[in-house]
């Protein structure tokens, strides 16, 4: 787990989101929209849609640690204090905003936000294609709203209302039962086949795939949980919820200088993530838009899994013997080889008495993708913890949520590597397992998904 992911990403929106792991962060440019959001919160004071609007026209102070200076705003109401022609100020992280409509879903490469939900649905009895594209109309358009710091269109519960729209990522996605569901068999992609049974699997099918898929992230609690509200309203008679489940990660500004996040584990978990940078990086994460079905171009496909840390067990290990399973130093997260964090491994390096240094179990050394043929994966996880059994025992790990292309060319390779001899895997139990189909962004007008529910 440790190896494969990073907090690195870019935003397909012009705005330049906090990043951890390689030392850059800014505030992101806000929507310019100053109108009033029409949903009754004019009365307290200036409405969250006019705040933001104003913001997006005056211009962002950036800090130079990142998330910790605010932005200044003007408006012809008055703040709280009573000084005219000046309104408050949301702090940086309430202010950075992604954009609904681009080439790629958000939610993918954007940076991993501090609090995230995942939630699965089945079609209800008797739901067909009609409903599943209105539903999908529905939540796209309050999944627009809400990452524009909006309100929803209807009923809306007001639990995000002081608060800008915080990094707000909303992705849906398709599982395989959706598709007989819908009468689409035809459009169903190969890709989406079900994943083969691990070795090290312990599944709970109740808590397994589905026929809609919905991650939620923000760097706001409430903005979070308000999403996940609005979206499980908006299901309406169309949809239930077949499972639920919740993360966070280290909050913006956290750390005295950007960094890669750590796990539950306490490991540096990200190092090797492939990166936007690199030339190969749309190959391996995104449907190509000649790709089949045309559908699903520009989209990627998520492998979700519920993977449970033995955290009793691995805190009786010794620093040196945590060392030996993850292949990388606790501290600062370099290669047990040397060098610091982003050193390339030396896999052949080895000490006085001639063994190797980095063990050949390590979780890292069989990771690598030049150990896999090259197979990569993003990964854009969120810790888990669901409180303390009986026993004492915290049910505690990591929401694993990785993009490919093509799983059976991303996840299915590695996996298979690491059932195989992975020293971590004492330490961990996959529980709960998904794979979904995530189209690419809606275009100006469009809804997600319209192009399978439509075309």
């Amino acid at each position: 787990m440790a190896d494969q992911s990073s907090n690195q990403s870019t935003r397909e929106s012009s705005k330049k989101g906090t990043k951890e792991g390689d030392g850059v962060s800014a505030v992101g440019t806000l929507l310019e929209n100053a109108e009033g959001d029409g949903a009754g919160h004019g009365e307290q004071g200036i409405s969250r849609r006019r705040l933001l609007g104003t913001a997006g026209a005056t211009g962002l102070v950036l800090g130079a640690a990142g998330g910790a200076t605010g932005y200044a705003v003007g408006s012809a109401d008055a703040d709280s204090s009573g000084s005219p022609g000046q309104s408050p100020a949301l702090a940086s992280v309430g202010a950075d905003m992604a954009k609904f409509h681009v080439k790629h879903q958000v939610g993918i490469t954007d940076a991993v936000q501090a609090r995230g939900h995942l939630v699965a649905f089945d079609l209800a009895a008797g739901a067909g294609r009609k409903e599943a594209a209105a539903l999908l109309r529905r939540w796209s358009d309050t999944a627009q709203r809400l990452m524009a710091g909006e309100a929803a269109a209807h009923d809306d519960t007001d639990i995000a209302r002081d608060a800008g729209p915080s990094s707000l990522t909303v992705t849906f996605g398709f599982g395989y039962g959706f598709f007989a569901r819908t009468g689409l068999e035809k459009q169903r992609p190969v890709a989406l086949d079900p994943l083969p049974d691990f070795s090290s699997d312990h599944l709970d099918k109740a808590r397994s795939n589905g026929d809609l898929w919905v991650q939620i992230g923000a760097n706001d609690a409430l903005v979070a949980f308000h999403a996940l509200r609005a979206i499980q309203k908006d299901a309406g008679s169309a949809a239930r919820v077949r499972w639920q489940m919740n993360g966070f990660n280290r909050s913006p500004g956290a750390t005295a200088q950007p960094m890669t996040a750590r796990n539950l584990m306490g490991q540096i978990d990200g190092t090797r993530n492939p990166k936007p940078s690199e030339p190969d990086f749309d190959k391996r994460i995104f449907v190509p838009a000649s790709g089949e079905p045309s559908w699903m171009a520009n989209g990627s496909y998520a492998v979700v899994r519920r993977i449970r840390m033995l955290l009793d067990d691995w805190e009786k290990l010794s620093l040196k013997q945590q060392e030996d399973v993850i292949g990388r130093r606790k501290a600062n997260g370099a290669p047990l080889s040397g060098g610091t964090e982003t050193t390339p491994m030396d896999l052949e390096k080895v000490d006085a008495n001639g063994d190797l240094v980095v063990p050949i179990n390590a979780h890292a050394r069989i990771t690598r993708p030049d150990e896999n043929g090259g197979a990569a994966i993003l990964r854009r996880p969120f810790s888990f913890h669901d409180g303390i059994g009986a026993d004492g025992a915290p049910d505690a790990g990591l929401l694993f949520v990785c993009w490919q292309a093509d799983p059976l060319r991303g996840f299915v390779p590695v996996q298979r590597k690491l059932d195989r001899g992975d020293a971590l895997s004492t330490f961990i139990r996959h529980e709960s397992s998904g794979l979904f189909a995530v189209p690419g962004g809606a275009a100006e007008g469009e809804y997600v998904g319209q192009r399978l529910l439509e075309g």
